[in-house]
Parts: C-alpha cells; sequence; structure tokens
C-alpha cells in the first residue's frame, strides 16, 4: 500500500489552507478538500486550489456538517486511491502544522492497522472551552466505553484502510462523527496509538465553528447512549425477574430467564443504537454472550 491520503474538511475555512495544501502536495501527498458548503465569501480560497495536481476540491452545495464532510472524502478517497493505506484528517482552521500532519501520516505508515490521534497538550493558553471540553469528554470516554485517551476531539488523525471503510455507514452528521469514530474503534478492536502534536489556536479560536452548547449537547448523546441502555438493561432484567419469579416461585430460575431477556435485548439494542454495527450475528453474538458469562 502507498501512503495515506490527507482530507481536509472545510467550511469557510482560514486564509492559510492553501498554503497548507501547498506544503502537503509538495511534500509528495496527494490532498483531498472537501468544501462543505462555505459559499460565495471562500470562493477565492478554493479558487486557488484549483492549479494544484495533487489536490482534489469536492463540493457541498449547503452545509452538511464534518460528519458528512469527512464521509464525503473518505468515499472518494477509498474509491479513487484504492492503494492508500488510509486516511489522515487535519482541519482548515490553521491548527495543524505541516509537520505534525506528516508525523501523523508517517506513524499510520508504519502502523496500518491502528487509529493514530494526533494529541494536543491543554496548558493554560489554550482557550478554556477547549480544555474544559477535553477534560470533560476524555473523562467520560474512560469511564463509559473504557477507553484511554489524551485527546478525544483532536481533528488530526490517522484512519487505517478498514476503518475508514467502516465509518462510511455511520450515521452522524456534524462534530459527534469523530467522538463515533472512537466507539466504533473500541467496538472493532482497533487499537489508538498517540503521537504528540503543537497546541495551536489562533487569535483564541475564533475560526472555529464549534458551537459550544449545540455541538457539545450531539457529542455528550453519543456517551450518554452508553448510560441509557445500561439503565434500560436493568429496568429490563428486574420486571422480567420479578415476573418469572411470581409464576415459578424459583430465584435461581428468575434470574437465568431475567439475565437472558436481558442481554438480548441489550444485544440488540447495542448493535442498532450504540455501536451501529451490521456485523453478521454468528460473529458477534458468541463473543457477546461470551462476555455476558
Amino acid at each position: 500500500m502507498t501512503t495515506p491520503v490527507i482530507l481536509i474538511p472545510a467550511y469557510e475555512p482560514a486564509g492559510s489552507l492553501p498554503s497548507l495544501v501547498a506544503d502537503l502536495t509538495g511534500r509528495g501527498f496527494a490532498v483531498v478538500i472537501v468544501d462543505d458548503g462555505s459559499g460565495p465569501g471562500s470562493a477565492r480560497i478554493f479558487e486557488s486550489l484549483d492549479g494544484n495536481s495533487a489536490a482534489s476540491v469536492l463540493r457541498h452545495a449547503v452545509n452538511l456538517g464534518k460528519g458528512t464532510a469527512l464521509r464525503t472524502g473518505i468515499n472518494h478517497i477509498l474509491t479513487h486511491h484504492p492503494d492508500a493505506v488510509g486516511v489522515v484528517t487535519a482541519d482548515a482552521d490553521g491548527q495543524h502544522l505541516v509537520g505534525d500532519v506528516v508525523a501523523v501520516a508517517e506513524e499510520l505508515s508504519r502502523h496500518p492497522a491502528q487509529l493514530v490521534l494526533g494529541v494536543r497538550m491543554f496548558h493554560e493558553d489554550v482557550p478554556l472551552r477547549s480544555r474544559f471540553g477535553n477534560v470533560v469528554t476524555r473523562t467520560l470516554v474512560r469511564a463509559v466505553i473504557g477507553q484511554r485517551m489524551s485527546d478525544t476531539q483532536t481533528g488530526l488523525r490517522g484512519v487505517p484502510r478498514a476503518l475508514a471503510t467502516e465509518l462510511l455507514r455511520l450515521p452522524a452528521a456534524g462534530y459527534e462523527f469523530e467522538l463515533d469514530m472512537l466507539v466504533l474503534a473500541k467496538h472493532l478492536a482497533v487499537s489508538v496509538r498517540e503521537v504528540p502534536i503543537a497546541t495551536v489556536y489562533l487569535d483564541g479560536n475564533v475560526s472555529s465553528h464549534f458551537n459550544p452548547v449545540r455541538d457539545s449537547m450531539k457529542i455528550y448523546f453519543v456517551l450518554f447512549r452508553f448510560a441509557l441502555l445500561s439503565l434500560a438493561t436493568a429496568v429490563v432484567d428486574n420486571v422480567v425477574f420479578i415476573g418469572a419469579f411470581a409464576v415459578s416461585g424459583r430465584i435461581a430460575l428468575a434470574q437465568i430467564v431475567g439475565r437472558l431477556v436481558a442481554m438480548f435485548f441489550n444485544y440488540g439494542m447495542a448493535r442498532k443504537a450504540v455501536f451501529l454495527s451490521r456485523a453478521p450475528h454468528h460473529q458477534t453474538l458468541p463473543r457477546y454472550a461470551l462476555l455476558v458469562l
């Protein structure tokens, strides 16, 4: 397989985008940019990329969200670059330095089956909303899905080809897509590698289109799916246990019936609403049953 392809989703991007693309293509990388409905105000930025033969610009007629833009770019890369080892995603707001993008790409090339995260250091110069959001999200990720990560919200990622293919099935349209990616990696047993990168916030990160309230709620709902499913499973388990005990009068039998019903309920809902899995049952159900036992 060849080197990864760089993917940059862009909505009203920073003026530094053309120079970033030029530096990356100058180092031998193919780059795919998705204009996510930026509008006339950003037309000159994207027009300046047209002369770069190693760069492809895909366009959405309207803004569809970062998750949709990433899926558009991933699908293009998988179909037009069949030998690429994977996809390296980078943001268009000037936060990612060329050297860091290259470092993540090289790490993915060395470990083509692992998800590579470019992790930032959240020192005091980082805007408070970014520091607070990252601490809360990584704490919840560790507590809910059992995955320890230093930076769950980084946009600089090296995505192996097999995982990128599965990402096309995710329905998330916005920033929550990136957290769903981590959940899916955990579900598919894709290990995670971390590469330290520079922490860059230009002018207090005013160029970011992240809405602290709306987008945070969407991100945290991805994690709340686990908690809601656990609560619902407990309710099913106890209701069935009470009913079975009332009918049979036998505690052991009621326990077995309650746990079996709760297991199949949890399994079905976890596939459909939490992990969004389409893997065949003969692969997932035996492993899940073993975990329950």
